[in-house]
């Protein structure tokens, strides 16, 4: 059966798992702690930059920023979609006042930003906040 690759998000170790383990709580073999909490992982720009490449579950970015009052709003929704649709994909989080070159590198250029990739690309990208029926849906609609 095929594995794929998922990135620890504790000790950032790089397991294989099968699709069928994804959803039977898989833990690190380096480190032994859960693959996946139901929380975002925030990052910082080397992390996304190895996840990116290393990595083959799709992950659903937050590119956001401390002053950003929308950011802000949006923060419970998107950590409550992460408890509901993980292990679909990797829920993370990217302070873009932290990590300026990698946001201008990705054209982000209002905040909150939301974008999927997936096997190292971009596949959809939305600007601003939104409910949680509308964020899961938007997921839902890109990881099908």
């Amino acid at each position: 059966m095929d594995t794929m690759i998922v990135m620890c998000p504790h000790c950032g170790g790089l397991n294989r798992v099968t699709p069928d383990r994804l959803s039977q709580n898989p833990s690190c073999g380096k480190c032994h702690q859960a693959l996946f909490t139901g929380q975002p992982v925030e990052m910082n720009e080397n992390q996304f930059r190895r996840a990116l490449v290393k990595t083959e579950l799709p992950m659903v970015v937050d590119f956001w920023a401390s002053w950003c009052g929308p950011c802000k709003m949006f923060a419970p929704t998107f950590s409550q979609a992460a408890s509901q649709l993980e292990p679909k994909a990797r829920f993370v989080k990217i302070n873009t006042e932290q990590a300026q070159s990698l946001a201008g590198e990705l054209g982000i250029r209002s905040i909150p930003t939301l974008a999927i990739f997936q096997n190292g690309q971009e596949i959809a990208r939305q600007a601003g906040a939104m409910d949680l029926g509308g964020f899961s849906r938007w997921v839902n609609q890109h990881l099908s």
